[in-house]
């Protein structure tokens, strides 16, 4: 559909909205006749208005994440409402602002106070251990002792770690209205300066390039916005598809999930994950190259017509897939 400006006999120009069908010309609506230039901009506008509302009622948008998306509004109106009321920002205002959200989110179940420190140097400052002991001393005027932090991080690994997540979730959930809706896996490979492996850290196949050392599988998996919501560990050998179930099982069982999607790419959803999420009656979307098709699915996919967030189905034989094109 385009504007198409038509003189007539005395003089005037019409504005009409048309649009190309089978190789011809027809006239979807007059949007007016212009006496002037200024006239004709302005029905032009109008015109322009009646299409994009034409188009909205052609394809209307898909939209899979509704409710998630109000509850992001919602909290991002929260935010500025917050901003709003601060008339007055000192030295120290944004480590004032942090440890007011550090207590809302419900952080401060946990009594300690260099993982308040920890937690808000990361956010404002995230460097090395050694270099945020730096930022605390000159920024906040917080002496910690290095050693001290480590020692700390142990304590995180193996008493709090199952509370940051408890809060993190539940915080979480309370923004979706109390429901977490999606659940988006994926991993990576963190790798070690190291020349000799143990039990953990292992030689495999490295998203850094970095074969030859010793390295792990962090999968991580968030709401949502980025929310994050588990995460777990794995050998540096082990074949990463075979980290998700038990991941998202583990999660799912802890906090009761009901009526939810998993998002993740074809690499992890081989045909035993997808399975087994089916067993499970779990939804689920996947993420694949459409090079991976065959020959009549491309075709077909390709033949689609080119609609911004518009999905489509195919039936691939006892499985039916669907297809979201989105165009930028």
């Amino acid at each position: 559909m385009f504007v198409r400006k038509k003189k007539y006999p005395s003089g005037n120009i019409g504005v009409i909205v048309v649009e190309k069908i089978g190789g011809k010309m027809k006239e979807l609506a007059t949007i007016g006749v212009a006496y002037s230039e200024n006239e004709v901009e302005s029905l032009v506008n109008e015109a322009k208005v009646w299409i994009s509302k034409e188009e909205a009622r052609r394809h209307p948008q898909l939209d899979l994440y509704g409710e998630e998306r109000k509850a992001c509004d919602r909290e991002r109106e929260e935010v500025r409402r917050v901003l709003s009321q601060v008339s007055n920002i000192l030295l120290n205002g944004c480590d004032l602002i942090l440890d007011r959200t550090f207590d809302r989110i419900g952080f401060n179940r946990i009594d300690d106070e260099i993982f308040r420190k920890l937690v808000k140097a990361r956010l404002t400052y995230p460097t090395s251990k050694a270099a945020t002991v730096e930022y605390l001393k000159n920024n906040l005027d917080e002496d910690v002792d290095l050693s001290k932090i480590y020692r700390y991080l142990d304590k995180l690994s193996n008493h709090q770690h199952k509370i940051v997540q408890d809060i993190s979730v539940r915080h979480t959930a309370k923004l979706f209205g109390g429901n977490i809706g999606v659940l988006f896996y994926d991993v990576t490979t963190l790798y070690f300066e190291a020349d000799y492996e143990d039990e953990l850290r292992k030689t495999g196949f490295s998203k850094e390039g970095r074969h030859s050392n010793p390295q792990i599988i962090l999968g991580l998996l968030v709401s949502l916005g980025g929310y994050p919501l588990a995460y777990c560990i794995h050998e540096g050998n082990k074949y990463e598809g075979h980290t998700m179930l038990p991941a998202i099982n583990e999660f799912v069982s802890k906090y009761g999930l009901e009526n939810f999607v998993v998002v993740a790419d074809s690499g992890l959803m081989n045909n035993a994950n997808i399975a087994e999420l089916e067993a499970h009656g779990y939804k689920y979307i996947i993420g694949a190259k459409i090079k991976n098709e065959s020959a009549e699915i491309k075709e077909w996919i390709l033949n689609q017509p080119k609609q911004d967030k518009n999905m489509v189905e195919y039936d691939k034989g006892g499985r039916t897939s669907a297809f979201g094109r989105l165009y930028r």
